[in-house]
């Protein structure tokens, strides 16, 4: 295996990184161990990125757009044909199943072909004069971008910023992960084969704080697109407030689940459980703080617990593995002080709450009864454990859903068609699942609210994030 990563690692990056003396050492989650070694970008390469996207966007802008589709349609089919040796290369470096990863590559080939098509569709609009003049609005392409993306939906990710700023007719300057340098290269190499002139898109690793100064800082750059945490967004918008760049935040989440008396409670269970462990947690949109009825808590508690001792953990390669190993050694450290704290302050240890292995494992863990002042409550945790507490009434619900500063996702379970509505609209997030977690889509808005940050990516919002509006008046 490890045979393979290192040819397809070659395969896609061809010689595409310069040499340095500057290198991060590639991680296989599962194991710990060293794999592969990541150049990191100097200033001189910085530079030469910069170059490259600017003429890529004066030749990029230029190209009509029917030409751009064909392009973006042959980068999907491309990475649809590859999706397996890429689901591989991103499950040796990230950890997730294989499943998970190949559905991830494909959701990136998506993207590209939805933008491909909505690109057409960047209408502008003719405004009422008298006879002789003419008013219009039309959409333009910002520039150059800089996007900036984790490692926990690495390939997905990337291709959201990638797929929607190149469709817009923008070049781009991609920064993700270090952890994760093959699958992301071999998205790019997709694109490159597709025809994507070289100019248009750049590929950088190098220590984040450093690429980010120097790329915001230059003229060149008209817009950043970053997913990531809050402090770290905070950052960015700071450095890109010196040169006035437009930005797109897509930042943290805690996200609440309202569990109602009156919901089908085993098929409620039956979805959330794998949800709350898919990608062993490290999801933006992970449902984590469990709000639930009292009427049905005890029951919620024990089937919840029950689903969570069961479920299967292990090397991502291996075809049994429901969850794998966190991504990297900082997190079952983070994850465990999160639990000890939480149980420290009197919550219920339900199930899990270790770590195990010689990789980076921490046990799908469920914490109940959780205190409002535990830390769990209020950070992220971003990792496979989920926190419960009952209410009584749904005032109550959206109260305990709305009390934290993060409005990115948040769902409930009712089968109240009134009740449904009013948390519709009364709970403060940019997204909202109701009897689902099916939340995300080529075509749907993504993004939150508060300091979950601000703007969206996919749909149309997506596309129009990454243009300006000109309105051009003749008489």
């Amino acid at each position: 295996m490890q045979a393979q990563y290192d040819a397809d690692l070659k395969l896609f990056v061809n010689g595409a990184w310069r040499a340095s003396e500057d290198r991060q050492a590639v991680l296989n989650p599962a194991t710990g161990q060293a794999q592969a070694e990541v150049p990191l970008a100097s200033a001189a390469d910085l530079d030469e990125a910069l170059a490259a996207a600017d003429r890529g966007f004066k030749l990029w802008k230029a190209t009509d757009v029917e030409a751009r589709a064909v392009i973006l349609h042959k980068a999907a089919d491309l990475i649809r044909e590859r999706a397996y040796r890429i689901a591989t290369l991103l499950t040796l470096e990230q950890g997730k199943p294989i499943g998970e990863a190949k559905g991830e590559v494909i959701g990136a080939a998506q993207l590209f072909d939805y933008y491909a098509e909505e690109a057409k569709r960047a209408y502008g609009r003719v405004l009422v004069r008298p006879t002789g003049q003419r008013s219009i609005v039309i959409k333009q392409p910002v520039g150059p971008v800089a996007s900036f993306t984790p490692w926990n939906f690495p390939v997905y990710l990337m291709a959201k910023k990638l797929a929607a700023a190149l469709a817009a007719g923008c070049s781009v300057i991609a920064k993700p992960p270090e952890e994760t340098p093959g699958c992301t290269s071999a998205v790019m190499r997709a694109l490159a084969d597709a025809g994507l002139p070289v100019e248009v898109a750049q590929l950088v690793f190098g220590v984040p704080d450093t690429v980010s100064r120097h790329l915001l800082a230059s003229p060149v750059i008209r817009k950043v697109s970053f997913t990531g945490s809050v402090p770290v967004g905070k950052h960015l918008m700071r450095l890109a407030a010196d040169g006035l760049k437009r930005v797109t935040m897509e930042l943290g989440g805690h996200a609440p689940v309202l569990i109602f008396d009156d919901c089908d409670l085993e098929r409620t269970l039956d979805m959330l459980v794998p949800q709350k462990f898919r990608n062993a947690g490290q999801v933006c949109v992970s449902p984590t703080r469990f709000y639930v009825q009292q009427g049905v808590y005890d029951r919620f508690v024990e089937g919840f617990a029950a689903r969570t001792s069961g479920y299967q953990v292990g090397n991502g390669l291996d075809p049994a593995s429901k969850m794998g190993p966190l991504a990297n050694g900082r997190r079952p450290d983070a994850i465990a002080a999160l639990v000890d704290d939480a149980v420290a302050k009197g919550a219920k240890l339900a199930a899990g709450g270790e770590r195990f292995g010689d990789g980076f494992f921490y046990k799908p863990t469920l914490l109940a009864d959780v205190p409002l002042d535990a830390r769990i409550m209020n950070e992220e945790p971003f990792g496979p454990v989920g926190v419960a507490r009952p209410f009584e009434t749904e005032e109550e619900a959206v109260e305990q859903a709305n009390r934290l500063p993060f409005g990115l996702a948040a769902f409930a379970f009712t089968e109240n068609g009134r009740r449904a509505n009013r948390l519709g609209d009364l709970i403060e997030a940019g997204m909202v699942g109701l009897n689902t977690f099916a939340i995300s889509g080529a075509d749907t808005p993504f993004g939150g609210v508060k300091d979950s940050g601000f703007g969206s990516e996919g749909g149309p919002e997506g596309l129009d994030s990454y243009m300006v509006v000109k309105a051009i008046h003749q008489a």
